[in-house]
């Protein structure tokens, strides 16, 4: 399909795979070594006492339901299997995210197609997407500050854009649905499976906005966009306000257009992205389109490719820039097909990212300029390396001005700025050490390298282990499976921590499936599909919020969120009416290891390590039994409504409020939400 493959993308000699005709028996044996290593390894770990086979058995169930409900565009309108699935899982993420956000993410990511068309022609339209979202992105990240942000001037921004490329983008989507059909005439069967396995890991999509980094940091800036039209460069009251904000920019674009959030829409089209990128790869290695679509399918299946659809975290778009960014280098060198402003746009967007997602791109560089280098031209080379620092600069530069240290919160040991102290941030939970056996202890005792439980990381680690080590040895992929093995390494060198080591094992997916199918061509779709099915068999695994059947729940309450957040996030509900009201004095999180306030904007306020001065201040105040410090505190910041957990409340704090004159206005469970007089908010 466009979507995944163009005249540009796949080379004449890559149209289809070359497999060994005849693989020596020591090949195939290498290549299936990996399975009796996998079923040793759930031996020794016990890994079926931390199976969730209810949740396991609900995937199988929604996997039949949404066949059944394929099947009769399938029998009455003769569409492919591939196609109804397709329609089918979208239309199924209108109800959970809701209407608007969904069209409002489909606007935005038209809008992005259109812009992205413009300075990655002839490009597939996957691509272009991803191109046009990081130039939108970029761009309104160096206008944080300014009062332009709201529905109108973003309405205007996407109505523009799709008039300015109207013909052009008629033209690409067009070509984009005959791409999408030849794609799935050439294997129709796997391109179902694919299909289908890429709807099981979106539901991540369905659920609520509910993980710790985004309760108390990632919806920050896109709340405080939609409440108040600008972003304050303030990190003095949380230390990550100016770290790299990409993501969360691209977030807050159909959130304003919607006026809700947008999370999940936005997440599904970077799954889709990342998929059509994954699937390009496996094309321009050699492969067919059976080896695309088991690619597809080997990425759908890992765990954390749904919990990170239910996450505001980087790492779903840093796999979607990775893998595409890994194909434009990995075409056959062509003047006919430059795509050098494409890479240099992808390169940016990993900057605006994440520091450790641009170290990746960084990594791949000496492997671009040896591969491209006979197209060389310093002055286009120069222009892209500029371009790609302009679009993904706009949070180091303010974190430099305003802070004094462009990386802020990392590095402050050596910047020393003076809003956290002069230490570098860490988790020594994730130190623990880079290993002969990592990947074994990765696959099977995950909870020392995430917080989750065995198996999050999928087992393609060690199932397809034998393939890896045909693809090191294979003359004609060597160089992109060393690359590969060198991002993954990479990854976790520093830090032993799985969720950044996810868009490094997505690239090396399609290398995988190519090895297998040129080692085994009848086996390997057997040993390929057995391994997705063992991953979905253990995606609960990934996070508690699949574990414990929110998934399911979802489900029953029709994509209603407040009996979600009542059972589990109770005080997103207390912020919801807190927003309703029309106060200006901030909200304080009284508990230290809950900085859930981050949806209020810039009033969120928490004495967590978020806000370094005000926790100690905090601490101060905790030394005073009478209550009168805390007190003083809610009066000096201009405390208006508190939230705290009754089962974590200190003395000192539960008579500040008493002292303070406050008064309870909602409880849910272990949560309260606590109101102060007007006259003792004020300084």
């Amino acid at each position: 399909m466009r979507t995944m493959t163009s005249p540009a993308a796949t080379p004449p000699q890559a149209a289809t795979p070359h497999p060994d005709l005849a693989p020596a028996r020591w090949r195939m044996l290498l290549l299936w070594a990996g399975v009796p290593l996998c079923l040793l390894g759930l031996a020794q770990y016990r890994s079926w006492e931390q199976w969730a086979s209810g949740r396991f058995g609900e995937l199988v169930l929604l996997a039949l339901l949404v066949c059944a409900l394929a099947w009769v565009p399938r029998r009455f309108l003769r569409w492919s299997w591939a196609g109804a699935l397709a329609v089918a899982w979208s239309l199924l993420l209108v109800p959970f995210a809701g209407p608007l956000p969904v069209l409002a993410t489909a606007l935005f990511c038209t809008a992005a197609v259109a812009l992205g068309g413009a300075l990655a022609a002839r490009q597939p339209v996957a691509l272009q997407a991803a191109c046009g979202l990081v130039l939108i992105g970029a761009v309104l990240g160096w206008l944080l500050p300014l009062p332009l942000h709201n529905r109108w001037t973003y309405l205007l921004l996407c109505g523009g854009l799709l008039a300015w490329r109207r013909r052009a983008l008629a033209s690409a989507l067009s070509q984009a649905r005959m791409g999408w059909r030849e794609a799935i005439a050439e294997s129709p069967r796997t391109a179902a499976f694919a299909v289908l396995a890429l709807g099981l890991a979106s539901t991540g999509c369905w659920l609520p906005t509910m993980q710790f980094d985004d309760l108390g940091y990632h919806l920050r800036l896109p709340w405080q966009l939609l409440l108040e039209g600008s972003y304050p460069l303030d990190p003095a009251t949380h230390v990550w306000a100016l770290a790299p904000w990409l993501a969360d920019v691209q977030q807050a674009v159909p959130q304003l257009i919607s006026g809700d959030e947008a999370r999940g829409p936005l997440n599904a089209a970077w799954i889709a992205i990342t998929a059509c990128g994954v699937w390009q790869l496996a094309r321009v290695l050699g492969g067919g389109a059976r080896a695309g679509w088991l690619s597809v399918a080997l990425y759908a299946s890992l765990p954390l490719t749904a919990v990170l659809g239910a996450s505001m975290q980087t790492e779903t778009t840093t796999a979607a820039l990775l893998a595409w960014l890994v194909v434009l280098i990995a075409r056959t060198p062509s003047p006919q097909s430059p795509a050098l402003f494409a890479g240099a746009i992808l390169v940016g967007g990993l900057l605006g990212l994440k520091l450790g997602a641009a170290a990746l791109a960084l990594l791949l560089l000496p492997w671009a300029l040896l591969r491209h280098w006979p197209l060389r031209d310093a002055r286009r080379v120069l222009a892209a390396g500029l371009l790609a620092l302009a679009l993904g600069s706009s949070s180091y530069v303010y974190a430099g001005v305003v802070a004094g240290n462009p990386f802020l919160p990392m590095f402050n040991a050596w910047f020393r700025s003076p809003f956290m102290p002069p230490t570098d941030i860490g988790d020594l939970r994730w130190h623990q050490g880079f290993d002969a056996d990592l990947l074994w202890e990765l696959t099977f005792d995950t909870s020392q390298y995430l917080e989750a439980y065995p198996g999050a990381a999928g087992f393609i680690l060690v199932a397809l282990a034998g393939a890896w080590v045909l693809a090191l040895g294979d003359r004609r992929n060597w160089a992109i499976a060393l690359m590969a093995t060198v991002l993954l390494a990479a990854s976790l060198l520093p830090m032993q921590y799985l969720r950044y080591a996810f868009p490094s094992c997505v690239v090396l997916l399609p290398v995988l499936v190519l090895a297998s199918l040129r080692n085994h061509p009848r086996g390997a779709a057997l040993l390929l599909s057995g391994v997705c099915v063992l991953n979905f068999a253990f995606q609960a695994n990934g996070h508690w919020m699949l574990r414990t059947g929110l998934l399911k729940q979802a489900v029953k309450s029709l994509g209603q969120d407040p009996p979600l957040y009542a059972n589990y996030a109770p005080e997103r509900l207390f912020l919801q009416r807190i927003r309703a009201q029309a106060g200006s004095r901030d909200v304080l999180g009284l508990d230290p290891g809950l900085p859930i306030a981050a949806e209020i904007g810039s009033r969120g306020r928490t004495v967590s390590h978020y806000d370094p001065a005000l926790a100690e201040a905090a601490r101060s105040a905790d030394a005073d039994p009478s209550g009168a410090a805390w007190a003083a505190l809610f009066r000096r910041e201009r405390i208006g409504e508190v939230l705290l957990r009754a089962d974590t409340l200190s003395p000192a704090q539960r008579a500040g409020l008493e002292k303070a004159g406050a008064r309870r206005q909602a409880v849910s469970g272990q949560a309260q939400w606590w109101s102060l007089p007007a006259q003792d908010a004020r300084p």
